[in-house]
């Protein structure tokens, strides 16, 4: 059977590698690490086919270490065990302490992340995970604590349509064929950053033609073919994304039926309880926010039960939350304050907190004026004072901007009882 496009324009070098410059480029920390033959555990965190298992094939092959990979969805404590008495075999000859790379590390249980421990902490093996889940969340703390966590990003148009490029130029089958690439813009949105999916996605349109025909890509050819050959969900191919964000999109959307019938692809397609559950958590606070705070307690209740309970119970409590989300009043004020906030503040670092509101532990800083003229507020009337919060140079800034529903019109009337116009309420 043919290898699949996508592994044999696999990457085995760094110059090779595309993308990923903030840890792979020239001054960045893994560059200097493979350099340097400094390499420590580590996890890979980012979308699918940004690179992750290529990273750490081109690590090893770099420090000239052994590979040993295996994959989380099919691998238990038996076979940790049994990685690790090779790994201590290797260095029984002198080799140097191989590579272990866990793919999909995320799905490993407590007692098979703990398994790793001891061989990680006394240097019997270095360990690579990759995962698509916030490792804070998924990979135990004593774990974590062992290993440093880079982000890898989705690749951009450019670095797509680049990849597109070379594989036709260096393929040894795509070459031989006539393609001209009139069109990318639906071969990129389809890929969603996803070099593997965009070329395997490239190679089945490719091989819907006969040897000699002429192929000319152009978004219609790829946008009828993809939709013919790509509609069944995978919790570990392409489609798991989209299927995740078109039930977001539908619960952002007000679409309570939407929102049931891709919880039901979801669910069908054996996909994770708390991946579902973590996402509702989300748009709970992202898309419904201020504007029924309720929703994220209902949203976070969900969750808990859902995991006490498991399958097949636990599609009743996620599809009352998602039902519930749909039909919620939206509000993104929340967000936007705090995106707003950061970017405040990356671009102002630094400013001065107002004395006023510091802290006065010691005799020198009150009498450097910490803490005085505070107004405390449960001595005024309406447990209120007008005074200034923000530091002098943010002074006038509005990053909540509450939004019209019900729920934030109560709010906006609120704080202009309380601040008397300031801030525009």
């Amino acid at each position: 059977m043919k290898i699949p496009l996508a592994e044999r324009m696999r990457p085995n070098t760094l110059e090779e590698y595309l993308g990923q410059q903030h840890i792979v480029g020239e001054k960045a920390i893994i560059y200097k690490s493979i350099q340097n033959h400094t390499i420590s555990s580590m996890i890979f965190w980012g979308p699918p086919g940004v690179g992750k298992t290529t990273l750490a094939r081109i690590i090893s092959t770099t420090q000239d270490r052994p590979f040993i990979e295996i994959s989380a969805i099919n691998a238990g404590v038996k076979d940790i065990r049994d990685a690790i008495s090779r790994a201590k075999s290797n260095t029984l000859f002198t080799k140097p302490n191989p590579i272990l790379f866990i793919d999909e590390i995320h799905r490993f249980s407590k007692s098979q992340q703990d398994a790793l421990l001891k061989a990680v902490e006394n240097g019997t093996i270095i360990l690579i995970g990759a995962t698509t889940e916030n490792p804070s969340f998924e990979v135990i703390p004593a774990l974590l604590s062992r290993c440093r966590v880079y982000t890898l990003e989705h690749l951009d148009k450019a670095q797509l349509e680049a990849l597109l490029y070379k594989a036709i130029e260096k393929d040894e089958y795509l070459n031989q064929r006539d393609i001209e690439i009139n069109e990318t813009s639906a071969l990129i949105r389809y890929s969603g950053g996803d070099a593997r999916r965009l070329l395997n996605g490239f190679e089945t349109i490719i091989q819907s033609f006969k040897p000699d025909e002429t192929i000319n890509i152009t978004d219609d050819l790829v946008t009828n073919i993809i939709q013919e050959n790509f509609s069944i969900y995978d919790k570990n191919g392409e489609m798991h994304y989209d299927i995740i964000s078109a039930f977001i999109k539908s619960i952002r959307g007000s679409d309570p039926n939407a929102a049931i019938y891709y919880l039901a692809r979801l669910i069908d397609g054996g996909e994770d309880v708390k991946f579902i559950c973590r996402r509702m958590l989300i748009a709970a606070s992202e898309d419904i926010g201020m504007a029924n705070p309720n929703a994220l307690l209902l949203a976070n209740a969900t969750m808990e039960s859902c995991i006490k309970t498991g399958y097949p119970e636990a599609r009743i409590m996620m599809a009352q939350c998602a039902v519930y989300l749909a039909c919620s009043a939206k509000s993104n004020s929340s967000y936007k304050a705090i995106n707003l906030a950061i970017q405040y503040v990356k671009q102002n670092p630094n400013e001065s907190v107002p004395l006023h509101l510091r802290n006065a532990p010691t005799k020198l800083m009150k009498e450097l004026g910490y803490g005085d003229q505070y107004q405390y507020a449960h001595d005024y009337e309406n447990n209120h004072s007008i005074q200034e919060f923000l530091p002098e140079s943010a002074k006038g800034n509005v990053f909540y901007d509450p939004q019209n529903n019900p729920a934030e019109q109560r709010i906006k009337q609120t704080l202009h009882n309380l601040w008397k116009g300031k801030y525009g309420y």
